[in-house]
């Protein structure tokens, strides 16, 4: 049978797709980050989803990738500078290049504004991601533990570089 070809669009999010991100964001940290907290965090983070603030707050700062029009993952790089802080894919759509689509639109964008260096952090329990950030040419700079604002705890985490040829 022959492979399923994908057909992915990264562009800037619209002010009306907030809702539909938001829940993309939650879907996807539930299945990268919600095993590696207490059911205390989860229950904090799935009662006042924080991605709705966050949108809110980026804009159009936020990349979406779509797949046949569907909105299919989100990206941003949060402070605007060579820092991707943001990769969520919907579960039902990893696997199809999504990630890989977004990532390579924050490099060209960190291109296009003279960096030399894109940069992730990602935690160091989240294999998939982990795994996408290698494959993509990523490699490791630092490795230790960091507190998360947001989630109020600490995890393992693990800093990426890769160099941006401009």
């Amino acid at each position: 049978m022959p492979r399923e070809v994908h057909v992915i669009e990264v562009r800037p999010a619209r002010p009306e797709e907030l809702e539909e991100l938001a829940d993309i964001g939650l879907a996807s940290w539930r299945k990268g980050i919600l095993p590696l907290v207490t059911a205390d965090v989860v229950s904090r983070i799935e009662g006042d989803n924080p991605f709705i603030p966050f949108l809110r707050e980026q804009g159009g700062n936020i990349l979406v990738a779509e797949i046949n029009r569907a909105l299919a993952g989100l990206g941003a790089s949060e402070h605007s500078d060579n820092h991707i802080s943001d990769i969520w894919v919907a579960p039902k759509h990893e696997g199809k290049g999504v990630g890989s689509a977004l990532v390579a639109a924050l490099e060209v964008r960190f291109r296009s504004q003279g960096f030399r260096e894109a940069t992730i952090r990602v935690s160091a329990d989240n294999a998939r991601a982990l795994s996408l950030y290698l494959h993509l040419g990523y490699r490791a700079t630092w490795r230790g533990f960091n507190h998360d604002p947001i989630l109020d705890v600490t995890l393992e985490k693990i800093d990426m570089a890769k160099p941006l040829e401009i």
